[in-house]
């Protein structure tokens, strides 16, 4: 087993006296350790990186720029090992592994071309008044496993580029490339602007109290999200988080169906379902529910399920135990009640945690697959009629992160997506984030904006500097 990787505190390798064991979901065996960093180890990475705050954030704009070109030079130079890492401790299959490598590199590449402003709000003989935007300090970022490296890098690029430092922590399942990618950065950032450290369930209430962390950003459940936010409260620390979603796609009858379908089916389970703004109430009209249908099993019965190493994967296991177990209950409740489903259902017989593509025959809206976020391959097909009622059904969950609009008929899509309660909506494509759009959840889908310029300018407070202009 792999137990070499260390934590990167200050700029140093940190070992740890305790580990914690690293799964591969394709086989559900320990396949390495990670350190598991006690409490004082944590004070040591806060104490690093607001020792290295002041330098660095006195650093020039042009040459933090710079900087992170070579973090994303980094990450394509070593973007086979880095890959290969993650699709071992995440299951992913590997082309899809390197995707997200390269979308974290071009990430680190399109922030750095974002600029915090100062703005004047006043220049006359007499005033000046400019508010100019300076970074908050130490920044902990907390990622979860679905996208351990992209979901990090969303928070390194813009926290560095404002001239905070940064503690990493990844998922305790999934730590191993975050590691690593703390050992390849040390001699690209100065010691102790980016930290990175592992660790298990402790290690996250640990950081998001801690009296040194003037921010926090945190990618996870929104169960989870309150606990981070009732900690954080003491100190009264900024917050971004971006937690769970219930996205609902609602597709109109003039739509080709046979274009769409893969389009939705894709939209629904990449990454075998694991992340927040995956469809996961896909509302069909009347009119085309049975075509529709029909055209999501064939690809459900199609899709090729197997170990992300395998070339011929297209979709990996679920990640863990867990969720796996989660998976199970969800469709036991569905067969207890009767519903149909039209595809999957049942585990695939292998070591991990294999799981098809599932798809449930238009379950009531009280059912659990409907009310709650399965986080895997299991899918609600729902029918409707009048578009007043699937804005009404859509719009009624707790949770507003995205969702989606497909029709032929631009005008009544765009007046559609104007109503419903998510941060993002798609009309006629899914899934295109960018650096430069923000994306914010509404309602319990989270605290705050991430990506674009607003996302960036969440690293920054105000500073208004007012000055009277001396009359001799």
């Amino acid at each position: 087993m792999n137990t070499q990787l260390t934590m990167t505190i200050g700029g140093q390798a940190t070992s740890s006296a305790a580990s914690i064991p690293v799964i591969d979901p394709a086989t559900g065996e320990v396949f390495a350790q990670a350190p598991d960093a006690s409490q004082a180890q944590l004070d040591e990475a806060v104490a690093a990186a607001r020792h290295a705050f002041a330098p660095w954030s006195a650093t020039p704009l042009n040459e933090r720029r710079a900087i992170l070109g070579n973090v994303a030079g980094v990450l394509m130079t070593h973007l086979d090992t880095l890959a290969t890492l993650l699709t071992q401790e995440q299951g992913k299959p590997l082309a899809r592994a390197k995707e997200e490598i390269m979308i974290s590199a071009h990430w680190c590449a399109e922030v750095a071309k974002l600029t915090p402003e100062t703005i004047t709000l006043e220049d006359t003989p007499d005033t000046l008044v400019q508010v100019r935007r300076v970074p908050l300090g130490v920044v902990g970022a907390i990622v979860p496993w679905n996208f351990p490296v992209a979901l990090a890098f969303f928070k390194i690029a813009p926290a560095l580029l404002t001239g905070n430092t940064v503690v990493l922590k990844p998922s305790p399942n999934t730590p191993l490339t975050a590691l690593k990618l703390g050992e390849l950065l040390r001699d690209v950032l100065p010691p102790g602007v980016l930290n990175v450290i592992s660790g298990g369930d402790a290690l996250g209430p640990w950081l998001s109290s801690h009296p040194g962390i003037d921010k926090i950003s945190f990618t996870g459940s929104t169960a989870t999200g309150r606990k981070v936010m009732a900690s954080a409260s003491a100190t009264l620390k900024r917050l971004t988080l971006e937690l769970g979603g219930n996205d609902a796609a609602i597709v109109m009858p003039d739509v080709d169906v046979d274009a769409i379908a893969p389009v939705l089916f894709w939209g629904a389970f990449a990454n075998s379902a694991q992340f927040c703004l995956a469809i996961k109430r896909l509302y069909i009209h009347e009119d085309i529910y049975d075509k529709l249908a029909d055209a999501l099993a064939k690809l459900a019965r199609q899709v090729r399920v197997g170990p992300g190493a395998n070339p011929e994967s297209e979709l990996g296991p679920v990640q863990n135990q867990a969720l796996f177990e989660r998976l199970k209950g969800l469709v036991a409740d569905c067969q207890s009640h009767g519903w149909r489903l039209l595809a999957g259902g049942q585990p695939i017989s292998t070591n991990g945690y294999f799981f098809p593509a599932t798809l449930v025959d238009n379950p009531p809206d009280s059912s659990r697959i409907v009310q709650e976020e399965p986080f895997g391959p299991i899918l609600p097909l729902l029918r409707f009629r009048a578009i007043d009622e699937v804005i009404q059904r859509a719009n009624h969950s707790p949770y507003g992160l995205g969702g989606s609009v497909w029709c032929r008929d631009q005008s009544l899509a765009l007046s559609i997506a104007q109503r419903l309660q998510t941060g993002t909506v798609w009309v006629n494509e899914i899934h295109t984030l960018s650096p430069h759009k923000p994306m914010a959840g509404h309602k319990q889908s989270g605290l705050g904006v991430e990506q674009g310029i607003e996302g960036m300018l969440a690293y920054t407070q105000p500073q208004t500097i007012s000055l009277k202009r001396s009359s001799t």
